[in-house]
């Protein structure tokens, strides 16, 4: 299991056409409101699910809030869209660059995860049902020419530290 860092995009549109500062200070303001409502509000549709990685060039701790979509017993789907965006979201580029640290929040639960990025079939059968759970995925793909990641969250096992 591992997420596969695949190659930005030429065109697209959305966060990454904005000023950095802006789209920080953006995600931080939807975090704080998150705290601020206790975890009720949704996006795309869903309570959001809090993903903590390891930033790639930082090595600091990093939060994002994520929409998300079942996957069977004990598993998750993320999306790295971006917004429609040419370039990957950093939290995707930090669970390539740092797999073994990733954790998931969604309501009580906390977890260390395991981050799987889905190819072919199996990423094509999850984007579907991703699209017809929240339609808006789907007009972020036609504003991108890259591939958008789905990524699959699993319980990491046990550490034997």
């Amino acid at each position: 299991m591992s997420v596969e860092l695949t190659p930005n995009g030429s065109r697209g549109a959305g966060m990454d056409k904005l000023p950095r500062p802006l789209v920080k200070a953006m995600f931080r303001l939807g975090f704080a409101i998150y705290l601020l409502l206790g975890g009720r509000m949704r996006i795309q549709g869903a309570y959001p699910l809090v993903l903590t990685t390891v930033g790639a060039k930082s090595g600091k701790m990093r939060k994002t809030l994520l929409g998300w979509f079942p996957d069977g017993d004990n598993a998750w789907l993320v999306v790295a869209s971006f917004d429609g965006s040419a370039m990957h979201p950093a939290w995707y580029v930090n669970m390539a660059k740092n797999p073994d640290s990733v954790w998931m929040e969604l309501g009580k639960l906390k977890l260390k995860v395991q981050a799987e990025s889905l190819k072919c079939a199996e990423r094509e059968e999850a984007w579907g049902r991703v699209v017809s759970r929240s339609p808006g995925y789907a007009a972020y793909q036609k504003k991108t020419d890259r591939e958008i990641p789905v990524v699959r969250l699993r319980p990491a096992p046990p550490s034997a530290d």
